[in-house]
């Protein structure tokens, strides 16, 4: 079955274009060229990554991710201006997977789309499997068979980019691991000085641990290294 992509771009030939080219790549693109209809229909069709500009009419490109994350599973893969830092951070902060800077080459953007979708669970996965799919510290688990993760027996919600940085994180426990590290791992990009992409994640899942924002014991900030995902303090 093909994957399906919802586009939300109201730049009417740039969105033609580009669902052009991600068709002829085995892709089913739709486009939406409004926010405030986009929204509906994210939640209704449910495909299975929604690329989504933010300057958008009817609704921005922010106030869609926000609206949509708690109940929409698949991957939001953001549109931001160039340079836009502040673009970047807030929709990873709402919940976005991923970001890629306009202009963006239709190559570069397939590619990265690419890289999303085989995070995404298949049919095949089997939940029963054991092997090193599975880690358990305390009262947190964590399972790559089932991309699924609970504390104290509750499932904690976490977008596609969440699990898989949260996974890398736990896979290394009691390492630290630099924002040079995670990015390679990740994205296949080093650490060029300015990404925050990394600390807006760590962010968002330290809220999700119940991990203290201004003494996290669960997910450690080790200065001028990187983070460090402990052991420990999970009870």
């Amino acid at each position: 079955m093909s994957t399906r992509i919802l586009l939300v771009e109201d730049d009417e030939r740039l969105a033609e274009l580009t669902a052009e080219y991600l068709s002829r790549n085995d892709l089913t693109v739709s486009i939406e060229p409004r926010g405030d209809a986009a929204e509906a229909r994210i939640l209704s069709e449910q495909p299975d990554l929604v690329i989504l500009d933010v300057m958008l009419p009817g609704k921005d490109g922010f106030e869609v991710c926000r609206a949509v994350r708690q109940q929409y599973r698949g991957v939001i893969l953001m549109l931001t201006a160039r340079d836009e830092d502040f673009d970047q951070i807030l929709g990873l902060e709402l919940g976005a997977d991923d970001y890629i800077a306009k202009p963006v080459q239709p190559r570069v953007l397939l590619a990265r789309i690419k890289a999303l979708l085989r995070r995404l669970p298949t049919a095949g996965d089997n939940p029963d499997s054991t092997d090193n799919e599975c880690q358990v510290f305390g009262q947190f688990r964590i399972s790559q068979a089932t991309r699924t993760a609970t504390l104290n027996s509750h499932p904690i919600d976490l977008t596609t980019a969440e699990f898989d940085l949260l996974w890398l994180l736990a896979t290394h426990a009691g390492n630290v691991l630099s924002r040079d590290d995670l990015l390679q791992e990740l994205r296949g990009i080093g650490f060029d000085g300015l990404d925050r992409s990394i600390d807006a994640r760590i962010s968002r899942l330290r809220k999700k641990l119940n991990d203290d924002p201004e003494n996290p014991t669960r997910i450690k900030t080790v200065r001028g290294k990187g983070y460090l995902f402990s052991k420990h303090d999970w009870n």
